[in-house]
């Protein structure tokens, strides 16, 4: 599967700790190899989100994701759940 990355993603991915960078990176792994794997807690999002999903990284990290189409999808936030749900 191809990934993109925006450019909110990268910046907020940059701003990690070295630890949440590599839960980021090895949740994203298992997202690709795993999609619907339970330590994800993979779900749709609601209201201001709708249309685009989260997945859990590990401790309160969430990241958004869109599927463009069935080979590829668009990694565009990152952050803990009071980040990125203002």
């Amino acid at each position: 599967m191809t990934t993109k990355f925006s450019a909110d993603f990268d910046r907020q991915f940059a701003k990690l700790s070295k630890e949440h960078k590599q839960q980021v990176m090895d949740a994203i792994e298992l997202f690709l190899d795993e999609p619907t794997h339970s330590a994800l807690r993979n779900h749709p999002l609601t209201e201001e989100w709708a249309g685009w999903h989260s997945i859990s990284a590990g401790d309160d990290l969430r990241v958004h994701y869109k599927l463009l189409d069935s080979e590829a999808v668009f990694f565009v936030a990152v952050g803990t759940h009071g980040e990125l749900y203002k």
